[in-house]
């Protein structure tokens, strides 16, 4: 199973990424075996003659050997510090290497407390917010109230406000309402998009703010916030927020009076911000009804009754389309309409004239649309939604100051709560972020334990043994310790980037144990004497074991501080390594000297041994 086979996006984003390390540790490792050998046997001649002959150089050092050489002095000064460390771990292995297990073991309980995302909302340098004007309110009084807005928001925010754009009102064509992620149901319905000149800025804090003003300033007007960058709408997979409550079933009105008195308990949830049910049922409607024996006794029907009045009210192109081709060959869509201003009481509507079409070959007296029907008030559905076939109600909702994972656990402990309530026939699911992160972690972690099973069989094999690869994944725990340290003292949630530094850590502290148990065997093999093994791999390899996890953390240092959702990522092997470098360096060798102890039926280390190899070397 691949390890970054996730659902949805999450393997859209992290596929190149795996297929990037993949090819580069290969081209690494065939470069080590051809290259850098090569180089070494070159660029190092000098340094070969220099010890063969010292009497022959005596020339004054520059100030990178000048460098080199106080950095020996103080790294030989710190390796030998951590030998005699290590010598009093040995001497106390069992203690030393129960305590790290329990204090790992109790670090992990972190995970616990950091919460869960999906992914880590970034600073995109924009506000997206959707306004909500009472059901039903004309769209030059939605503008209004836009306007009204924008002027608060820049009140607000002040200078740091770039541009501020108002779309109110339906999509001009359903290619827009396909691919626009918008909530709009309406002529009540307005979007505000808020760009800001620093894109830096602290858009949650924003968010919260605005949030309680322009809820104070306009009573009955929803405003909710929506996802403003791209890769958050991606996540959303079009959803205007992360949180999705669906009530599914054919019991429209059962289901609206059931998910209106939902969405009233999912306000009080803790962190769940900006609840509102999508569908609406109580779009103000008039009724037109024609009585058909009036209408035929005067010779109208009741399909003339209906082109009349939508060529009046909604325009000519709703009942015939037609074109205008001009002479450069473009075709222009031509639309006759009544004026607002001439359709603004109810006595405007009845007074409609109503003709058969045909031009009036026969002068008859024109009729009116209130003598041939019933006009009545009403409330219809402002929006129908299916979802496989079946209509449905969304509750959206978008968590903030808390972490989607405790969110959306809330979401459910009510949901399963609400489900006696049900009307009969319907059902009740979540939808959104919530369910595609945990798909992902599942994946993930699945992925995190094949690897480390499949390392742990490949080292069986090279090993030729089932101890000493043991004895190298036992520094994983600390990995994962250092892990959940960094994410919890950095108040970084666990996420998917995070999950994958994780994979990613595995490799590099795997390798950093190999470095150190398979030079122990090798001294083991000289002298038969496992502690002092231990104490030898730990003294000869910490260069290599230093190297190769500064390497990594120094590398990981800009895309953890980066505004960026890869950031947890960063975070994470920094922290991982750090604590798996420790644990490599100390607890790796402890474990190796209580394995092979029996074995070799040694003693203590003895001190110095492996210090005097050191200086002759």
């Amino acid at each position: 199973m691949p390890l970054f086979e996730l659902t949805g996006v999450a393997g859209w984003l992290f596929m190149p990424m795996a297929e990037a390390i993949i090819f580069a540790m290969v081209a690494s490792f065939i470069l080590s075996r051809t290259l850098v050998p090569t180089m070494a046997n070159f660029m190092l001649a000098a340094q070969v003659a220099e010890h063969r002959n010292p009497e022959a150089h005596h020339r004054a050092p520059g100030p990178f050997k000048r460098f080199q050489q106080g950095f020996e002095r103080r790294f030989t000064a710190f390796r030998t510090s951590y030998y005699e460390l290590l010598v009093r771990l040995v001497a106390i292995r069992g203690r030393f290497v129960l305590g790290f297990l329990v204090c790992a073991v109790l670090s992990l309980g972190l995970y616990l407390v950091v919460g869960q995302e999906f992914f880590p909302e970034i600073r995109s340098g924009s506000l997206q917010l959707h306004m909500r004007a009472p059901i039903g309110t004309r769209l030059g009084e939605s503008g209004k109230i836009s306007t009204l807005m924008e002027k608060r928001i820049r009140g607000y925010l002040g200078d740091n406000v770039e541009t501020v754009l108002n779309n109110c009102g339906l999509p001009f064509s359903q290619m827009n309402q396909a691919f626009i992620p918008s909530p709009t149901v309406g002529t009540e319905d307005c979007d505000i998009t808020v760009s800001l000149k620093n894109d830096a800025s602290p858009t949650a804090e924003y968010r919260r703010a605005l949030r309680r003003i322009l809820t104070d300033a306009f009573p009955g007007t929803q405003v909710t916030f929506q996802p403003a960058d791209l890769t958050a709408k991606i996540l959303n997979f079009g959803l205007p927020s992360p949180i999705d409550v669906q009530v599914i079933g054919r019991d429209l009105y059962g289901n609206y009076a059931f998910a209106t008195r939902l969405a009233q308990k999912l306000r009080h949830i803790p962190g769940l911000t900006d609840v509102s049910v999508q569908e609406p049922m109580t779009m103000p409607t008039i009724s037109i009804t024609t009585h058909r024996s009036f209408a035929l006794g005067t010779g109208i029907t009741e399909q003339n009754v209906a082109r009349n009045a939508l060529t009046v009210l909604s325009g000519s192109s709703q009942v015939g389309i037609v074109y205008y081709l001009s002479k450069q060959g473009t075709s222009q869509l031509i639309d006759v309409q009544t004026p607002a201003y001439n359709l603004q009481t109810l006595n405007d509507l009845k007074t409609i004239p109503i003709d058969r079409g045909d031009g009036n070959p026969q002068n008859m007296q024109p009729q009116l649309l209130a003598a041939l029907s019933n006009i009545t008030f009403t409330g219809t559905p402002a929006e129908v939604a299916h979802y496989n076939i079946l209509p449905v109600f969304d509750i959206y909702g978008s968590n903030e100051n808390l972490d989607l994972g405790q969110v959306s656990r809330d979401v459910r402990k009510v949901m399963d709560s609400m489900r006696k309530e049900l009307p009969h026939g319907s059902r009740l699911t979540l939808r959104g972020q919530a369910t595609t992160m945990t798909s992902a972690y599942t994946q993930l972690i699945i992925g995190l334990v094949m690897s480390i099973v499949l390392v742990y069989l490949i080292i069986v094999v090279n090993f030729q043994s089932w101890l000493d690869p043991f004895v190298i994944i036992t520094a994983l725990p600390g990995a994962l310790a250092g892990i959940a340290w960094a994410l919890f003292l950095t108040h970084t949630p666990l996420s998917v980037p995070a999950l994958t530094g994780a994979i990613m850590c595995m490799g590099t502290a795997t390798a950093n144990a190999i470095l150190v148990v398979s030079f122990a065997r090798e001294r083991m093999d000289v002298h038969a004497d496992a502690l002092k093994a231990a104490v030898e791999a730990g003294y000869e390899r910490i260069r290599p074991v230093l190297m190769t996890a500064l390497a990594m953390i120094i590398g990981m240092v800009p895309m953890s501080i980066s505004n960026s959702e890869n950031a947890p990522l960063g975070k994470a092997v920094i922290g991982g390594l750090l604590v798996a470098t420790v644990a490599t360096l100390l607890f790796v060798p402890c474990v190796f000297a209580i394995v092979h102890h029996r074995k070799s039926g040694s003693g203590h280390p003895p001190r110095g041994s492996a210090l005097e190899e050191g200086a002759r070397a």
